[in-house]
């Protein structure tokens, strides 16, 4: 393989003596969490000895930190700390990434450190950078530290100053508190001998904020927001803001209403500075402005992913940020585009290691869970019976989600009047639950031979029984549930509105709003209006329990205080979809009133929002995938791979370091027999290697050892000046050498599927099921 060193050895020289040896790295690109390394060991010289194809010179802990250059990215907030160095750009991407810092957004801050230290390797602050960028990981940061203090004698006093502080803290012995405790002093001594400094003040709010972390608790909140005040009558757009949000979110939001109208726009290229002021307008009700602000959030997390083409699933607070937004939508009305949000979720690729729909916090489960939410909440019966034939609600296999699933069906089914397939569905919960009744029976009876044949006493034998048999309870309890509510609707359906009723009320968590209009179909009226006002009491400022209850007292006679209701309804209704039944019921209502079918009144925007930007100038509401870099490579025999040749029909692009690379050999053959495979559901596989064309059929000889000796599955064509491999970002812009990469892009020529890795992709039967999947919708 060939190997281009780096240009700036010194830089990398250093890395490599520091970063040698094992140590994990972050969670993923744009992740900015780390895990804790394990013992270091002895350090590599790259100059002495090359690591594994695709690895880090540096050793482990970069195998998956930030291995593409930083760019001078837009709205990373307004902040300067001047630094010791000749070049305008380096202060800039210092500048840049204390901005991202204060966004918490970590690992573009190591990559414009990273940068900033590449193009002047004596900036003794650029490494200050990093070790602030892997705060919480010390088998990181203090290496970035070390060398901090070692250059920071060609550093200003301030930057000593700096350098000291956190060093003393990072590597220092005794109680975390005692110097957390110091750090703080450090930083409030900074200020007071270079008082015009904002940001020594802004990382000293930070501090004292953050000491429960390190069993140091703040006694005042009000005295963390006089010192963000202070940064703020300075610089009143200082991202500073976001740390005031967090000081007040779960105490008294309210109070951080002045930053939550300026979070986002203080660093408006941060998606997470968006997100943070929905936290606050969530706390106090006003929904509205909640998902304006998520939307934002989500936008610009959308345009990032896409601009630089990161997987939705590689940002750590993305899946949080929008499973919040679905909410959000729904307490507003905005029901489609709740729905059309919670498909995209589960239309975001997934990976074996990140997104699946068994890990409860991936954007695959949220999006499930949301769409679930608001096809029942908002009775989208018709919707639910086709999404149920998709991969958007298919069975899981996983106990508890089938049942939701099919107690969600078995509800549209008998609500559209299909009784005879939500028959069906209860059918197919009976014989759930006599299958745990009979594992129930089975774990008692075993458990009770058990202790007699240990000779326990009686009373052990029946407690060991009993305890066996409880441990299955919990997985009968859905089920049950499920079957009150179904077993209820189809009473109510077949007229038995007594019986339905009791077992609807047995279910215990059928929503008020729905149950209310089973009492009116039953001629409940008290009740209908009861649970109805109990809906709307407990859940004040939602548009969807308003709507219902002004609907029930409509239905129950009561004009004027539906009349009432409705008035209320409409002036917060403004951007709710009046064409789903929860709104559209209320018709008959808005024309007694002698009001046209659009009832909705425009919304007025708050004026303590501050300035807010088109939501479009952000980003796209939704994740696209994006268009694959064309290329034309050449290969064995003389032929010719291009992007071009593939369109209107998908292909796998493997990416691979040569056939002296062992796993990427391994690789190969991993997908060599499945190739046949992945042609019938109509995909190419290429393969491009970086061997020059004279060393091609060294790789195609690996198959040599397969069932069809000599025959190459699939076309391999050679890049060995890694033009194609740079295109596709399957490159270390710092270290000068090209990574394993994995595409799958469809027949419009789009990114559908991508792994860019240290270590080559090997799941071939993951992608091929996970492309099925992506290429169906």
């Amino acid at each position: 393989m060939r190997v281009f060193r780096p240009a700036c050895f010194l830089f990398l020289t250093w890395l490599a003596s520091v970063c040698g040896g094992r140590a994990v790295g972050l969670e993923g690109e744009a992740a900015g969490a780390a895990s804790t390394p394990p013992e270091v060991a002895p350090s590599v010289d790259p100059r002495e000895k090359d690591p594994a194809a695709g690895h880090s010179y540096h050793g482990e802990a970069f195998n998956t930190g930030p291995r593409q250059k930083a760019y001078l990215m837009e709205g990373t907030g307004n902040v300067h700390l001047e630094v010791t160095t000749k070049s305008p750009e380096v202060q800039k991407l210092f500048d840049q990434g204390i901005g991202q810092i204060h966004g918490f957004w970590y690992f573009e801050a190591e990559r414009s450190f990273r940068q900033a230290a590449a193009l002047d390797p004596e900036c003794a602050m650029a490494y200050l950078g990093m070790a602030l960028a892997n705060f919480d990981n010390g088998g990181r940061n203090k290496p970035f530290i070390a060398k901090a203090v070692e250059l920071k004698g060609k550093a200003s006093r301030r930057e000593q100053l700096w350098i000291d502080a956190f060093n003393a803290y990072l590597t220092g012995g005794g109680e975390n508190k005692n110097r957390w405790r110091e750090l703080i002093r450090s930083l409030e001594r900074i200020g007071d001998e270079f008082p015009d400094e904002l940001e020594s003040k802004a990382f000293l709010a930070w501090a004292v904020w953050g000491g429960d972390r390190a069993g140091l608790p703040f006694t005042s909140h009000k005295a963390v927001n006089a010192l963000i005040e202070e940064v703020l009558r300075a610089n009143p757009v200082h991202p500073v803001h976001h740390y005031r949000i967090h000081l007040w979110d779960y105490e008294k939001a309210e109070n951080a209403l002045p930053s939550a109208a300026l979070c986002g726009q203080s660093a408006p290229g941060i998606a997470h500075m968006w997100h943070m002021s929905g936290h606050i307008y969530w706390r106090v009700q006003r929904y509205h402005d909640s998902a304006w602000q998520q939307e934002a959030s989500a936008r610009v997390d959308h345009a990032f992913m896409m601009r630089d083409r990161v997987m939705p699933y590689q940002i750590h607070n993305y899946a949080h940020n929008n499973e919040w937004l679905t909410r959000s939508l729904a307490h507003v009305g905005r029901v489609h585009d709740a729905v059309e949000l919670s498909k995209n979720m589960m239309d975001i690729p997934r990976h074996p290691k990140h997104n699946q729909l068994s890990n409860r916090g991936s954007s695959a489960y949220f999006g499930r869970t949301r769409l679930m939410d608001v096809l029942h909440r908002f009775e989208l019966w018709d919707e639910t019976i086709s999404l149920a034939k998709t991969t958007y609600l298919e069975t899981t296999n996983e106990a508890d989600e089938d049942v939701r699933l099919l107690r969600l069906v078995g509800r549209a089914y008998l609500a559209k009047g299909d009784l005879e397939n939500g028959k069906a569905k209860i059918a197919d919960l009976e014989a759930r639950l006599k299958k745990i009744a009979d594992e129930q029976e089975a774990a008692g009876a075993e458990a009770e031979k058990k202790a007699k044949d240990e000779k326990k006493p009686d009373a052990d034998v029946q407690k060991a029984r009993d305890e066996a048999k409880r441990k299955h309870d919990g997985k009968k309890r859905p089920v049950e549930t499920a079957l009150r509510e179904l077993r209820g609707r189809l009473a109510m359906a077949e007229g038995k509105h007594d019986e339905g009723l009791a077992l609807l009320e047995q279910a215990g968590d059928v929503l008020k709003e729905h149950l209310s209009l089973d009492y009116l179909a039953a001629g409940k009226l008290d009740n209908a209006e009861q649970t109805a006002r109990q809906a709307k009491d407990g859940a004040p400022h939602q548009m969807q329990p308003l709507a219902n209850y002004a609907y029930v007292l409509y239905r129950c006679g009561k004009i004027d205080q539906a009349k009432e209701s409705f008035s209320q309804l409409r002036t917060q209704a403004g951007l709710c979809d009046i064409d789903v039944p929860a709104f559209a019921r209320l018709v008959p209502l808005a024309k007694e009133l002698g009001l046209p079918d659009d009832w909705r009144l425009a919304r007025e925007v708050p004026k303590d929002v501050g300035v807010r930007p088109p939501l479009d100038s952000l980003g796209p509401f939704r994740w696209q995938p994006v268009a694959a870099p064309e290329f034309s490579l050449s290969g064995i025999d003389g032929c010719t791979e291009s992007l071009r040749i593939h369109r209107g029909k998908p292909v796998v692009l493997i990416f691979y370091l040569g056939h002296g690379c062992l796993h990427c050999m391994e690789q190969l053959k991993k997908f060599g027999p499945l190739t046949e495979q992945f042609r019938q559901a109509g995909i190419d596989v290429v393969a491009v290697s970086t061997d020059p064309m004279s060393d091609l059929q060294k790789s195609a000889d690996v198959f040599r050892e397969g069932e069809n000796p000599g025959v190459v599955p699939f076309p391999i064509v050679a890049d060995p000046e890694f033009a194609v491999f740079k295109q596709y970002r399957a490159f270390d812009d710092f270290e000068g050498t090209p990574l394993h990469g994995t595409f799958l892009i469809d027949g419009d020529g789009l990114i559908r599927w991508q792994d860019i890795s240290f270590e080559p992709f090997m799941d071939a039967p993951f992608l091929l099921g996970e492309s099925k999947r992506l290429l169906a919708k």
